[in-house]
């Protein structure tokens, strides 16, 4: 994978990261997604 392609895979985690984290647990809930579970789909989103 090239760095240009890697760097927007990392932006794409970070801002789906950033965008879960800033959900309350009831939301979250609503979705389906733990707190703890973060993470793993933010990187699920990208491909990782």
């Amino acid at each position: 994978m090239n760095l240009v392609a890697s760097y927007k895979n990392w932006r794409k985690f970070r801002e789906t990261y950033n965008e879960l984290s800033r959900l309350s647990s009831r939301e979250l809930a609503d979705l389906g997604i733990h707190r703890g579970e973060i993470e793993r789909v933010a990187k699920q989103a990208v491909g990782y």
